[in-house]
C-alpha cells in the first residue's frame, strides 16, 4: 500500500484538479475499495499538515489547510497585485481564440503543463471551467467579466479571430497521428 500511496499523492499532485477514486483506479490498476481507504488514510496523514486532501464524497484533491486561510489570502491578492506574465497570456490566448478548450488540449498546445495557471485565471474571473458532457474532465472557457474588459460583446470580434482559429486547428492537427487508409 505505500507504493499506492506514492502513487495516489503523485496523481493529485500532478493533476492539479479534482479526480474521481474510479479514474483512479482506472489509472493504477488497485481495486476501488483499495483506492478509497488509501484516500482515507492520506486524509488523516494530512490532516495537521499544510495542504490537506478535499473532497466533496467523490472527487479528491489536494487543497491548503484551511488554517492558513490567512496566509492564503494575502499571497492572492499580491499574486492579483502583479502582471499575467507571457504564460498567463498565451493561456488566455488559446481560451479566448479556442475556447471552451480541454486543459489536455492547453497543455498540448502551449507545450507545458498549464494547471498553475489555470487556477490563476479562474481565480482572478478571467476564465470559467465547465464539465464536458460525457467525460469525467473540463473545459475552459473565457468569461463574461473578461470579454467586457476587453471591450467585446462576442469573442468572435476579436483581432484575427478567424486567423487565430485557423492556425491553432492546423497545429492540433499537426501533432495527431495520421489515419490510415486501407
Amino acid at each position: 500500500m505505500p507504493d499506492l500511496e506514492k502513487k495516489i499523492e503523485s496523481v493529485l499532485f500532478f493533476r492539479n484538479e479534482p479526480i474521481t477514486a474510479s479514474e483512479l483506479h482506472k489509472l493504477l490498476g488497485a481495486s476501488q475499495l483499495e483506492i478509497k481507504d488509501v484516500l482515507k488514510n492520506l486524509q488523516e496523514f494530512y490532516k495537521e499538515r499544510g495542504i490537506v486532501i478535499v473532497t466533496d464524497g467523490e472527487n479528491y484533491s489536494f487543497g491548503t489547510h484551511p488554517d492558513n486561510s490567512g496566509l492564503i489570502e494575502e499571497i492572492q491578492k499580491e499574486e492579483f497585485s502583479r502582471e499575467l506574465g507571457r504564460a498567463g497570456l498565451e493561456t488566455l490566448a488559446i481560451i479566448l481564440y479556442r475556447g471552451p478548450v480541454s486543459r489536455r488540449e492547453i497543455d498540448h498546445i502551449r507545450g507545458v503543463n498549464c494547471g498553475y495557471i489555470l487556477r490563476a485565471l479562474m481565480i482572478r474571473g478571467l476564465i470559467e471551467r465547465t464539465d464536458i458532457e460525457g467525460e469525467r474532465s473540463y473545459s475552459y472557457k473565457p468569461t463574461l467579466k473578461l470579454l467586457e474588459h476587453l471591450g467585446t460583446p462576442r469573442r468572435e470580434e476579436l483581432p484575427d479571430y478567424e486567423t487565430a482559429f485557423k492556425k491553432m486547428e492546423e497545429f492540433i492537427k499537426s501533432g495527431e497521428p495520421e489515419e490510415k487508409n486501407d
